[in-house]
């Protein structure tokens, strides 16, 4: 009879959300004495030795120690900012391939904002890029388990999967009032981060898609070859640099990149809570800098190492900035690699641009702010900043002869790119009078 009676109100006690005390339990620890002093770190790890011995002992699941401690190192990382996060052994080595590697995905920059998994942007000719997925849509679920669940490194990994396979996103569109469900075929994320075309005689357009260990030697070699293609009629007379929807990347080529533009002064100053974190990176003259007139077009997802080269561009007065404010992200981030072969991506300082001005939540401001139009088709393809194959410098001829139209076709391509993009021509048009503007000036 007592047997029955302490079942039931076990069952009671469960049933309204109760706590009980099971059987070998340990039972909470006589009280001590309130003392005055701050807790130590020894205390602190005392606690968390505690909880781990519990939680191995009595929750109602298996769980090795291992897959404890790699939880807590997460959420403590997750709990500093949207971009601090621990990576075990396999995703240490998937990040590392986004630099410098092939992997195979969606194509997609994100971070974590107030909780949510958010798209910084998607890269050009990729399945998200093509899928419409944009800079500030939110991801959902992936595969139906809800992104909220897991850590910014975990979103990566279920994105991720071998070329081919499917991975469904439900993705709520920043300008949308109900979540849509999209089914996408991964497949090989394209290295080439540089893209660059002739606009009108004199005047190219070159596309930086992302900052990888690449970049500045692809970009040095489209410009070679523009300079190589004027070289009888006066050499280049304009640059539009394109860093739209480019989500950023390594440190050093966005320093690179800027100083392949500027032959003197700051580039970005790095400050940080400890003093040997401060660092200030400044231009160097080399013979092949460029001098020719430039603009540098930004939106929203220009993020982190694309404000780095806008922002240094802009204060140093080497570039007209065009388009719409940047993503914000100031902050810099060192991969720190353990000797399990797992690694941190720890935030470790913010970066200023040469004025002194933090972007950090703020973003670039462009010194003439022309928001993007969407052309006025029914041509899905053409909603979109879509760049061809065929719209690239020393692309691979399918065969046919098309000798006696490829200047005449060059010119269509890029009559049209500037038919549809509003910020591009622009930006063409401003480039051009820049040295009559100058000119004014003086």
């Amino acid at each position: 009879m007592r047997l029955l009676v302490r079942l039931s109100l076990l069952v009671l006690l469960l049933a309204v959300g109760g706590v009980v005390a099971l059987p070998g339990a340990p039972q909470c620890a006589e009280k001590k004495e309130t003392s005055k002093e701050a807790p130590s770190k020894f205390d602190a790890l005392k606690r968390f030795s505690q909880v781990l011995d519990l939680v191995e002992r009595y929750y109602v699941r298996d769980v090795t120690q291992g897959d404890l401690i790699n939880g807590a190192v997460k959420g403590m990382l997750q709990g500093l900012d949207p971009h601090s996060t621990f990576m075990n052994a396999e995703e240490y080595k998937e990040m590392q391939e986004t630099t410098s590697g092939e992997f195979f995905g969606i194509g997609i920059e994100i971070s974590m904002e107030n909780g949510q998994v958010t798209v910084v942007t998607p890269i050009e000719d990729t399945p998200a890029y093509r899928a419409g997925l944009k800079s500030g849509d939110i991801i959902l679920s992936i595969n139906g388990q809800p992104a909220q669940e897991l850590s910014l490194q975990e979103v990566v990994s279920r994105i991720r999967g071998p070329k081919g396979s499917e991975v469904e996103l439900a993705i709520l569109h920043s300008d949308a009032k109900a979540p849509q469900t999209v089914r996408l075929v991964r497949d090989a994320i394209p290295l080439i981060s540089v893209k660059s075309k002739k606009l009108e005689d004199g005047y190219y357009w070159i596309r930086l898609t992302r900052f990888s260990e690449r970049t500045t030697e692809e970009l040095r070699d489209a410009l070679k070859a523009a300079e190589k293609e004027t070289k009888n009629s006066g050499g280049i007379k304009g640059i539009v640099l394109d860093l739209r929807n480019n989500p950023g990347g390594l440190l050093d080529q966005a320093v690179s990149v800027s100083d392949t533009f500027l032959d003197k002064g700051v580039i970005v100053s790095i400050k940080g809570r400890r003093d040997n974190t401060d660092r200030v990176y400044e231009a160097k003259k080399q013979g092949d800098d460029i001098h020719a007139p430039m603009v540098v077009l930004i939106n929203a997802g220009s993020a982190s190492a694309s404000e780095i080269v806008a922002g240094a561009l802009r204060d140093q007065k080497r570039a007209l900035t065009v388009g719409e404010r940047s993503f914000g992200k100031g902050s810099v981030q060192n991969i720190i690699p353990l000797s399990d072969g797992s690694g941190l991506k720890l935030t470790v300082a913010l970066y200023y641009t040469p004025n002194g001005s933090s972007i950090q939540a703020e973003g670039v401001v462009p010194d003439v702010e022309v928001p993007f139009e969407a052309p006025r088709t029914d041509d899905k393809d053409n909603s979109r900043l879509m760049v061809r194959e065929q719209d690239l410098n020393r692309h691979i001829e399918n065969g046919k002869d098309k000798k006696s139209s490829k200047a005449k076709n060059s010119k269509e391509d890029a009559a049209e790119q500037l038919a549809r993009d509003n910020q591009l021509r622009m930006a063409l048009q401003m480039v051009k009078s820049l040295p009559k503007m100058r000119e004014i000036r003086n």
